[in-house]
């Protein structure tokens, strides 16, 4: 599959992500937005992406620009320093799917771009053969993220607690110890690997959550958290070792700034309608379509929130007379350090904090090796009421096809399909009033899906 554009940011295998392909990307992209003479660029660390930041060098240096090298980061790193700059970023990662792969995410100063300037991209786009470009360093931005989070919350804000960092590969396993520790909390280094690690925080494996349950036992953790490769999705255990899922700590956050509304795709934990707390704002997939919903938005204090964890701040929050500035793209460390603050706050464990939330419990994985060619068509000729995907699960009671096909039954249980657009998976979310009925769910029509695609 050549690559393209999918929820968020440009993805395709490697082997095809060639030079002149990822300067041709860069050029139409720098053709369409305002710089101040200067790009920013930032890469996970992958074993790619440093030909590729050089390739994208390139193509800035070809517009008689200046590449600025952020080195390896976190990408609201660098999103946020080009919205302080004035300036425009590209960020060399490919989130959370495997090494063979990789991508492109594209910043304007005014944060993540939209669908329509994925659009305009694609329409400009022609390969460049420019060859590899200087890079300057540019040592700014992880510092200012550094002392964002220290700035609002405090040194106090985690203070007494004992937290487990899973580091494995991922850009922010630097600096998010360092924010932990500058808020009060001893940090435990758990498991980094000179390898790349495709962790994908929506869809944990068995064997990985197996380990998180031995790493909060032998080393006695309040919690342990992590992200994915380009640190703008979080992981979360409680003490147990325990995944606690991205879209409660999404409403856990809304809470701790004093959000009024939220924004979500479609796809999250109906939780957050339960609260009678917030206006809640259905979306597609992707966070592109989470900040056109906040941008939709008149006044307020709007937020947004994705399955996967990552955070969008639309306002300026203020706690104590300490202010957070608004963030528009995906954030892994603010729904990582709010819940956590919010638990000490009050005296409760993570678990103890998420369990006052509604009894709604979601799930999710993913079959591999599935392209869209065969899943979209496939999702597309679906009849809910008719199809034996949804084996004893009752009547229907409402469908939605937003973003692939998400099925309401009359017990109000929950079944999502979704095909992946950039990547051979095949998603599967379900939602029930129980942990055991939602993994149940989850099982059934996994299996039965891949009995249909085989």
């Amino acid at each position: 599959m050549a690559p393209k554009f999918g929820t968020s940011g440009l993805r395709g295998l490697v082997s095809e992500l060639t030079d002149p392909l990822c300067a041709g990307y860069t050029e139409a992209f720098l053709a369409t937005t305002v710089m101040d003479g200067t790009v920013l660029i930032g890469r996970d660390l992958r074993a790619s992406s440093g030909r590729i930041a050089a390739a994208v060098a390139g193509a800035v240096a070809a517009r008689g620009l200046r590449a600025l090298d952020c080195g390896v980061l976190p990408t609201p790193a660098l999103a946020m320093a080009a919205a302080a700059k004035g300036t425009a970023a590209v960020m060399v990662t490919g989130s959370h799917i495997p090494d063979d792969r990789n991508g492109l995410k594209f910043y304007t100063a005014d944060g993540e771009i939209t669908k329509a300037d994925e659009t305009a991209i694609s329409a400009g786009f022609a390969p460049l053969d420019c060859g590899p470009g200087a890079l300057e360093p540019h040592a700014a931005a992880l510092p200012a993220y550094r002392a964002r989070y220290g700035a609002f919350f405090g040194p106090d804000a985690l203070r007494g607690m004992t937290l487990g960092l899973y580091e494995h590969s991922s850009a922010a396993r630097e600096v998010l110890g360092d924010i932990l520790s500058d808020l009060g909390a001893e940090v435990v280094r758990l498991g980094r690997s000179e390898q790349f690690i495709p962790v994908d925080t929506e869809a944990v494996e068995p064997g990985m959550r197996a380990r998180l349950a031995e790493w909060a036992g032998a080393h006695g953790l309040d919690a342990i958290v992590s992200t994915d490769g380009d640190g703008d999705r979080p992981m979360v255990t409680d003490a147990e070792g325990r995944i606690v899922p991205g879209d409660r700590l999404g409403p856990l956050t809304a809470l701790w700034l004093d959000a009024d509304t939220v924004v979500t795709p479609v796809s999250a934990n109906s939780c957050v309608d339960l609260m009678d707390r917030f206006k809640v704002i259905r979306t597609a997939i992707g966070s592109p379509f989470v900040i056109a919903g906040i941008e939709g938005t008149t006044g307020g204090k709007p937020v947004g929130y994705e399955p996967n964890g990552g955070f969008l701040t639309g306002f300026e929050a203020v706690r104590e007379d300490r202010s957070l500035p608004a963030l528009m793209t995906r954030d892994s460390v603010l729904p990582i350090v709010a819940p956590l603050a919010m638990a000490r706050a009050e005296g409760l464990s993570l678990a103890d904090l998420v369990a006052r939330l509604p009894a709604r419990f979601t799930a999710a994985d993913r079959l591999q090796g599935i392209e869209s060619a065969v899943s979209g068509p496939f999702v597309a000729a679906l009849d809910p009421g008719a199809s034996g995907l949804f084996e004893g699960l009752g009547p229907v009671a409402d469908v939605d096809r937003t973003d692939g096909l998400r099925v309401t039954f009359g017990s109000g249980r929950i079944a999502h399909l979704r095909p992946s657009g950039n990547a051979p998976e095949f998603r599967v979310y379900s939602e029930a009033e129980s942990p055991e009925a939602t993994e149940e769910i989850l099982q059934g029509v996994m299996k039965r899906v891949s009995d249909a695609l085989s």
